[in-house]
């Protein structure tokens, strides 16, 4: 039974908001809450608990969309209800309490990152009070660790949809922390959807170190050069563009692979996964085989240009 010490008016400068950043704000929702208090005030409190180091101070719990809204409004009171709980209890409840079964990965791992730093609680406790296993817990709090704080404050403000940041930017993050810092700067203003980040992390896991650089610097272009050539398939020139974009499939998955091979990918193959490579590989030479004839009978290319290496025409 939670003990509560009921209902007080304050001012908005007398409460702790030291776990705003636990959670993503939505511009779309902040403003139905401004309109709301606007139109027939603040008809629910907000939940503060008496910080642990300091009982004369309130640390708030719930409500930051409610304080957000009543600062935009000008407003210098607000109605509290207070807590007879610690802190970490109070913010578990407060979990429990609301829709725990939406919150984004980020969130979790931002409050699981708040009580292990402020509290001192070992993964096992997390684990606990969580209801999860260590391994998870361990799995949320590497995001934190992972992921560029830069990035992290753009999700925060709603700038990078959070699971696009999870599913995406997490694996840039591991791979480029510098890259991926400046790929969210620069889609941050163009609110991108979750698609068309997963689009950039593709092509960028897939091109050459030159390509990734350009990229970075402009992922905006990208995009709408994507977005021509899918217009330009509606205007009839799909055929044509459909081959240029499989070729260059082809030619980024053959890099990925020869990139995989050189880091050792192919050492303690089985006897039958070396068969089935093997096999893979026939059926992907007779293809491009296949490919490479049909286009010198319709294009008529050479066998070999002069300025190509070893007179071999895929080697540039």
């Amino acid at each position: 039974m939670v003990g509560r010490q009921g209902r007080r008016e304050l001012e908005l400068d007398q409460l702790d908001l030291r776990y705003e950043t636990l959670h993503i704000c939505s511009p779309e929702r902040d403003k139905r809450m401004v309109a709301s208090l606007s139109e027939v005030g603040q008809l629910m409190p907000v939940v503060a608990v008496q910080a642990d180091e300091s009982p004369e101070r309130l640390v708030l719990i719930d409500g930051y969309r409610r304080v957000r809204g009543l600062r935009r409004l000008h407003q210098e009171i607000v109605q509290v209800l207070v807590w007879d709980l610690s802190e970490v209890d109070a913010l578990m409840l407060r979990r429990s309490l609301g829709s725990s079964s939406g919150e984004t990965t980020l969130e979790q791992s931002w409050l699981l990152y708040e009580i292990r730093s402020r509290f001192g609680l070992s993964l096992e406790e997390l684990a606990s009070r969580f209801e999860r296993s260590p391994s998870w817990v361990s799995r949320r709090l590497a995001l934190v660790r992972e992921l560029p704080g830069v990035v992290q404050e753009l999700i925060r403000h709603g700038r990078i949809v959070p699971h696009a940041a999870a599913k995406y930017l997490v694996p840039l993050a591991r791979a480029n922390g510098k890259h991926c810092e400046r790929l969210a700067r620069a889609i941050a203003p163009g609110r991108l959807s979750s698609r068309e980040i997963g689009e950039l992390y593709s092509a960028w896991r897939d091109a050459a170190p030159a390509g990734r650089e350009r990229l970075v610097s402009d992922p905006m272009l990208f995009l709408r050069t994507r977005s021509a050539i899918t217009e330009a398939s509606r205007d009839g020139l799909g055929p044509r563009c459909a081959l240029l974009e499989d070729v260059s499939v082809i030619a980024a998955v053959s890099r990925r692979a020869v990139r995989r091979l050189r880091a050792g990918a192919a050492a303690g193959l089985t006897p039958e996964e070396s068969r089935e490579m093997r096999c893979a590989l026939g059926v992907a030479r007779a293809g491009i085989e296949r490919l490479v004839s049909g286009l010198e009978e319709s294009v008529g290319v050479d066998d070999a240009g002069p300025g190509n290496a070893n007179g071999d025409p895929g080697a540039e």
